[in-house]
């Protein structure tokens, strides 16, 4: 494997942090946050328009640019240095390789073009606020119990004459209260022949409620989703007809699910690629920190010499820098061969980020405590990160059971 970085990927790089450091500063994304969409709508248009973020994965032939995972998770490694909010990761990693890998051309075609333009954004919305869970990123996600199981909560789907219903809510949906369309999680035919299925909701659906919730990292906006009996379209093609003895064994409850549809696989397979972007990410962001915090050592004197020149100081940045190195090392090898080594790199760069969050605050003294310091910043992306797609102890675990390493254990 050549580990270099082509012409094209050190130019993505280049020219997104270009961009993001003359309009992504601590202040831009403080009054970003504080918008009704979360973010800055006029920056996300300039970097669909200009760079082609949001379609940076998607094929050439939806109007994408056509690139992979790599490009995608450096990309992001500058999004996170400047802890862009947006809509990024919730439209482009995690919802539309799902309408890209279940849905029919027709909903390929009416979406993915839109959504590589930055004209659309979407959403992934799953029950029970069990996103790591759904992605198989701490447990295996084929039995479904991410969803409810079948039983009461959760989302249940119902096929009527007009078409689906869902009812149900989920919570901690990322950009869920802006997105144009939402990938729902839901269970159809009931609690004895439950089977989880993927379901497109539109913005304007009727019996849609959703609610901007109150959450620790600011920059990624989290909504609660509540469906009523909301108008829902399949993801993916129905299946084919066959007879009243279909009819007898699905049930009016069951039936109509999408054709050979391996909904867990492909949530898994979105998993795997959201675990490289995220390690990038993190990597991107600690990155940002530790810079903003050898910066400040260096101005920051006392007794009468800058505080950076104690050997104490130089020995807990050193051993951030280390970390930070082998945890963007770990993230370059995801970026390439997610299915290899994806979770793993999740949990360094979170623990990384972590860290240098942490020391960051420790280290700029009484002004790194005050909470609208932007150190804070980094700190609460750490957070809740770990809260969203760890924690660090069972991203580990999981990806050591699937590796074999303790056969016979039970993961906790």
């Amino acid at each position: 494997m050549d580990a270099a970085f082509t012409a094209e990927q050190d130019e993505i790089r280049r020219t997104l942090r270009e961009l993001l450091g003359k309009r992504c500063g601590p202040d831009e994304v403080k009054a970003a946050v504080r918008t009704a969409a979360g973010y800055d709508r006029e920056l996300w248009q300039q970097l669909a328009q200009q760079l082609g973020l949001p379609g940076l994965a998607l094929p050439e032939a939806y109007g994408g640019v056509g690139c992979g995972s790599a490009e995608l998770a450096l990309a992001c490694e500058e999004t996170g240095r400047a802890l862009l909010p947006s809509p990024l990761l919730a439209t482009a990693v995690l919802a539309a390789p799902l309408i890209s890998a279940l849905g029919t051309e027709a909903q390929r075609a009416d979406l993915l073009p839109r959504i590589a333009s930055g004209d659309l954004t979407a959403a992934l919305a799953v029950p029970g606020g069990s996103l790591s869970a759904a992605l198989a990123l701490t447990e295996d996600n084929t039995g479904g119990e991410w969803a409810g199981g079948g039983r009461a909560g959760g989302v249940q789907a119902r096929r009527t004459e007009n078409g689906w219903r869902l009812y149900g809510e989920a919570g901690q949906v990322l950009d869920g209260h802006s997105a144009g369309v939402l990938v729902v999680a839901a269970h159809a035919g009931g609690f004895a022949r439950s089977r989880t299925l993927l379901f497109l909701v539109r913005a304007e659906a009727a019996g849609l409620a959703r609610t901007r919730q109150t959450s620790l990292d600011e920059t990624r906006s989290q909504a609660r989703i509540e469906l009523r009996d909301a108008e829902a379209e399949l993801l993916g093609a129905e299946e084919r007809e066959g007879g009243r003895e279909d009819e007898r064994e699905g049930g009016r409850e069951g039936g109509g699910a999408a054709q050979d549809a391996d909904v867990p696989g492909a949530l898994a397979a979105v998993g795997r690629t959201v675990a490289a972007v995220l390690a990038a990410e993190a990597v991107g962001a600690a990155s940002a920190a530790l810079e903003r915090t050898i910066e400040y050592v260096q101005a920051r004197e006392q007794f009468g010499r800058p505080i950076g020149s104690f050997q104490a100081v130089q020995h807990r940045l050193a051993d951030l820098y280390v970390q930070l190195q082998a945890a963007r090392s770990a993230a370059y090898y995801a970026a390439w061969d997610p299915a290899e080594a994806g979770g793993l790199a999740l949990a360094q760069a979170l623990q990384a980020l972590r860290a240098t969050a942490a020391e960051a605050i420790q280290l700029h003294g009484g002004i790194g405590f005050t909470w609208e310091h932007e150190a804070h910043l980094y700190f609460k992306r750490a957070a809740a990160d770990e809260l969203l797609f760890g924690p660090v102890h069972r991203l580990r675990a999981h990806a050591a059971h699937q590796a074999g390493l303790f056969a016979g254990a039970v993961v906790v």
